[in-house]
């Protein structure tokens, strides 16, 4: 049985999936766009305020409370690997992509939350 510090280590040293993601309504096809050094985590806590009512993006937290949960899908736009050779901040690296992404996608801003 492994102890605390080793369980803790590993946890340091696992890689999450970090890029940028998309939750669709299904009804009408908008869209909220983020990004995260470990989307399956912030997936999480968009889910978790969208329940509690507490999201800070109001229209979708609106259109959450209308149509429900099962309206939503989350959606991986692009994932970015981890170089483990070089010194990155993937937090700008991952807003840089996001926005690479926002305007490739030419997404009218009404589609948009």
């Amino acid at each position: 049985m492994k102890t605390r510090k080793e369980i803790k280590e590993e946890y340091k040293q696992k890689k999450f999936s970090m890029g940028v993601f998309q939750v669709k309504n299904k009804s009408n096809n908008k869209i909220f766009i983020d990004n995260s050094v470990n989307m399956i985590s912030k997936w999480n806590r968009h889910k978790a305020e969208l329940r509690f009512g507490t999201h800070r993006n109001l229209e979708l937290q609106n259109d959450w409370n209308k149509k429900g949960e099962d309206n939503f899908v989350f959606e991986v736009l692009s994932e970015l690997k981890q170089d483990d050779k070089k010194e990155v901040i993937y937090s700008k690296e991952l807003k840089l992509l996001q926005q690479m992404i926002i305007d490739e996608m030419n997404i009218p801003k009404e589609l948009m939350y």
